[in-house]
């Protein structure tokens, strides 16, 4: 089986601690993808306004509730062309991993973003030279993350820096490290020339597990149409994904795993976590 979640943006607009969390309980949601800066209108998670009594009392207010965290959202552009903002970037991330056990997450988790300074999709971002300058923040992040003992999830997307499966274990190689796996989003590493074919879509996400299914420790869960070669949103079953490989190699490899539901609503949310449960169900291995 899965374990579902949602992220607590698609929850609710951003409130205080308190409020947001409470409208998280009444959904009856035990994980959740959090990202502060998103969902606390009373928290300042930007850089250098971490302190250990803010990550205690958010954890203690989540505890109180059952809620766990399963990723710690902090998204950042590891791949920004200034160095100067990159290192920001960094800063901020490496922040957020103080944040982690004070919160009592299991991760903290980022795209690995692409070579312009506003996120547009350049023909730079899938050279070897931004590639390298993303494996130099990661490496500085990486310093961090074994110095504190919290874990780093990379989340590979078809048009970032790590847009392949191949180029996700070449990373995971050079960043060498115990302290980094991955959040597989399916979706996102699926190619609009992939759009129909589903025998290419599942090749894909098999590969994925071939190449690193050991590293795979969370989920994100949704569907999607390409338009324009530009992907967008839709709830699980109205899009193109067939879930037929992803549900067979998480039921070989990681039962139990936690699938957070992205851009769900809390009217669709249970309804959608039904519909995977059912493809669970239909392809899993017995």
């Amino acid at each position: 089986m899965i374990q579902f979640g949602m992220r607590v943006h698609d929850i609710c607009c951003k409130g205080t601690v308190t409020e947001v969390l409470d409208k998280v309980q009444e959904l009856d949601i035990h994980y959740v993808q959090l990202a502060m800066s998103k969902s606390f209108k009373d928290v300042d998670t930007s850089v250098g306004h971490y302190n250990a009594g803010l990550g205690d009392y958010v954890g203690q207010e989540l505890q109180k509730r059952d809620i766990h965290v399963s990723i710690l959202g902090c998204y950042i552009n590891p791949a920004h062309p200034d160095d100067d903002k990159r290192m920001l970037e960094v800063q901020r991330f490496i922040e957020h991993l103080k944040y982690c056990k004070r919160i009592g997450a299991d991760m903290v988790g980022t795209e690995t973003g692409r070579a312009d300074p506003n996120m547009k999709i350049v023909p730079e971002t899938y050279t070897e030279e931004n590639y390298l300058r993303v494996l130099d923040s990661f490496k500085r992040i990486r310093d961090a993350a074994e110095k504190l003992g919290v874990m780093v999830g990379v989340e590979g997307v078809f048009n970032h820096t790590l847009h392949s499966p191949e180029l996700m274990r070449r990373f995971l190689d050079d960043i060498d490290s115990v302290n980094f796996d991955v959040i597989l989003d399916s979706v996102n590493l699926i190619t609009p020339d992939l759009e129909d074919d589903k025998a290419g879509q599942n090749a894909v996400i098999k590969k994925a597990f071939d190449l690193y299914g050991d590293r795979i420790t969370t989920l994100h869960l949704k569907d999607g149409v390409f338009e324009d070669n530009d992907q967008r949103f839709r709830h699980p079953g109205e899009g193109f994904f067939t879930y037929e490989e992803l549900m067979r190699q998480v039921s070989i490899w990681k039962p139990y795993i936690v699938g957070t539901l992205e851009n769900s609503t809390p009217d669709r949310y249970h309804d959608d976590c039904r519909y995977l449960q059912a493809q669970y169900d239909k392809y899993k291995v017995q």
